[in-house]
């Protein structure tokens, strides 16, 4: 239970709805109990039995039921002496009333409980969400996007459940149950003790079968997270699927883990029936015990050895019957409860990540960028492998530093490390002199923009994909960002003009059109340091015309750091460092670089320009 004790305290505080669920549950309670234990004086008056008529005079007071059974039992016969048929109508009315009490105060606690579970999935969810949002990026690297998904939807919905059944087992059902006996033992302590042989029958049986049931629920929920991760590759990766002629294999892989999947749920959901099934049977073989034991004693003696008349044995049989739906029903909650352990540890798992990167306590607020950004003596691992080593070098404020040298030597990563999507590992990056880690992350962030190779526009208007950065941002803002990212002439054309549609990650535009959208984002923002990160690499002759005047306008007068392999992108930089196994092997400007001989720098030109 600790996993849900944990997942509980997100329903906090538990008064709100531990209380009153467990004062509609009582009530429930009592009035359920009434009305099955009316079946007796029903019986005495429709059969004429005698037995109670000697209560003749009105019970003296006490807080006892005792005395609420002698008053109830002293109005009826007052009633059966005037007339049979009065009596029949105050036992029916009390009946009726007691039925729409007991539903009454039912689905006044169901709501209660409806109440908090929607609010734990609320908050378990926004936890969720916040603690991903928080986590540094190398995270994403490892983790597939559908299993995040899964545990944020179908874990959360089965704690949902789980949540229900954990308050019903720990107070509606026990109630019920505690209720039923007490009235069982009310009629007949001696045929009470004779049913209880059914717990130690029941739960026996059902031990064995929930031990399986966390193990089958987990390996349920990883394989929906994989299923949903499947999905989403397919999805995104049609085109490449299909112009590779790769269909066929990406069925078979899809009906792999649908079968896993089904094989996991399938064997969960049989442990899971045979519970309640086992439970049930278990309960009816006792009530035929009782019919047996109790009968025979009637039949044979009139009056059982417990000394109850019939309406009681009757009245004792009905209200066992109703022990058997509380009791199935905390043996399907345990079953849920077992289930849902595997998504708990799921969800906790998630919870409990270290989040690496983080404000320091007395972080400060960057107000604005005055003189430089500095590398010094910056090295970076990833997963203990070396990607930047002594790194070393200054972008004065309006400048524009340019980084190439082939894949994977740690460009993107230098960029990454200015606005702290991940920390160094030694030495330092400075902002105006001052170590990034000691500025608030938000603050950092504000003066910066990016435009980088991997386009990325919201399923949503291009007015909103523009605004992300400045949400209070006016029409003729945003206008004026578009024009000067060469963007506006075509928003125009499109057929709603800025209230357009973008589609998922901007499918229904042309790679320039996202291209400058994202352009008219930054630009918008109208950020101090500017990132571009291979901008203009996926784009052909054309769009990569229109987008790199685009870019020349929000660099002028900006502190930036280019990325590209394209010449036309970095020759004009103030200045050019060449990385090669994350270190630098060569600066300077265009012009100094081609003058090396066997330089790295002169061969990658020569390479563009043949």
């Amino acid at each position: 239970m600790k996993v849900y004790r944990r997942l509980l305290v997100y329903a906090r505080p538990f008064r709100r709805f531990v209380i009153p669920f467990s004062i509609f549950t009582l009530l429930a309670v009592i009035f359920s109990v009434f009305q099955f234990a009316l079946i007796i004086p029903l019986l005495n008056v429709l059969f004429d039995s005698h037995a109670g008529q000697d209560t003749v005079a009105a019970p003296a007071f006490s807080l006892s039921a005792g005395f609420f059974r002698d008053i109830f039992y002293y109005q009826v016969y007052r009633f059966k002496a005037m007339n049979p048929a009065y009596a029949l109508y105050f036992i029916t009315f009390i009946i009726v009333c007691a039925v729409l009490l007991t539903n009454l105060f039912r689905y006044l606690a169901q709501r209660t409980l409806i109440n908090a579970r929607t609010l734990l999935v609320k908050r378990i969810r926004e936890a969720l969400f916040e603690k991903i949002n928080h986590l540094h990026m190398g995270f994403f690297t490892k983790e597939h996007k559908g299993d995040l998904i899964s545990r944020m939807n179908s874990d959360v919905f089965e704690i949902e459940g789980v949540a229900a059944s954990s308050l019903e087992v720990l107070i509606k059902e026990p109630s019920l149950v505690i209720g039923y006996f007490v009235a069982l033992f009310t009629i007949s302590p001696q045929l009470t003790l004779f049913t209880l042989i059914m717990i130690p029958l029941s739960a026996l049986g059902i031990a064995t079968v929930q031990k399986k049931l966390k193990r089958d629920a987990k390996d349920a929920q990883a394989s929906i997270g994989r299923l949903l991760t499947i999905m989403d590759e397919t999805l995104t990766g049609m085109r490449i699927i299909r112009a590779f002629n790769a269909t066929g294999f990406t069925l078979k892989k899809f009906s792999r883990e649908n079968d896993f999947y089904r094989n996991a749920s399938l064997a969960g959901f049989r442990r899971r029936e045979m519970a309640p099934a086992f439970s049930e049977a278990a309960g009816v073989m006792v009530v035929a015990g009782i019919l047996l034991y109790g009968g025979n004693l009637i039949l044979q003696n009139g009056k059982s050895a417990a000394g109850i008349q019939a309406s009681e044995f009757i009245a004792f049989i009905a209200i066992f019957s109703q022990v058997l739906r509380p009791a199935k029903a905390m043996v399907v909650a345990g079953a849920n409860i077992q289930r849902g352990r595997g998504s708990g540890e799921r969800i906790l798992e998630l919870l409990d990540k270290k989040i690496e990167i983080t404000d320091k306590p007395d972080a400060i607020v960057m107000q604005q960028f005055n003189h430089s950004i500095e590398f010094r003596n910056v090295d970076f691992a990833y997963n203990e492998s070396p990607v930047l080593q002594d790194i070393s070098f200054t972008i004065p404020k309006g400048k524009t530093i340019a980084l190439i040298g082939s894949s994977g030597v740690g460009k993107s990563t230098m960029a990454d490390l200015i606005p702290r999507f991940y920390d160094v590992t030694g030495g330092a990056v400075l902002v105006d002199g001052v170590d990034v880690r000691d500025y608030t992350m938000e603050s950092l962030r504000s003066q910066m923009s990016f435009v980088t190779q991997e386009i990325f526009l919201f399923n949503d208007t291009i007015f909103n994909n523009i605004a992300l950065s400045r949400p209070d941002a006016t029409l003729e803002e945003v206008m004026q960002a578009a024009k000067i990212a060469n963007a506006h002439e075509f928003i125009m054309q499109t057929e709603n003009g800025y209230d357009t549609i973008t589609g998922d990650r901007g499918i229904r535009l042309s790679g320039g059109q996202r291209q400058r959208l994202c352009i008219a984002r930054a630009v918008l923002k109208n950020p101090a340091i500017l990132i571009l990160d291979e901008a203009t690499s996926a784009l052909d002759t054309e769009s990569e015309k229109t987008v790199q005047e685009a870019l020349g306008k929000l660099m002028k007068g900006r502190t930036t750091l280019v990325i590209a392999h394209r010449l036309s992108t970095i020759k004009e930089a103030d200045e050019i460092i060449v990385l090669h196994d994350g270190r630098i092997i060569e600066r300077g400007h265009h012009n100094e670089l081609v003058e090396i001989d066997d330089g790295v720098y002169k061969r990658l030109t020569e390479m563009a320009l043949s």
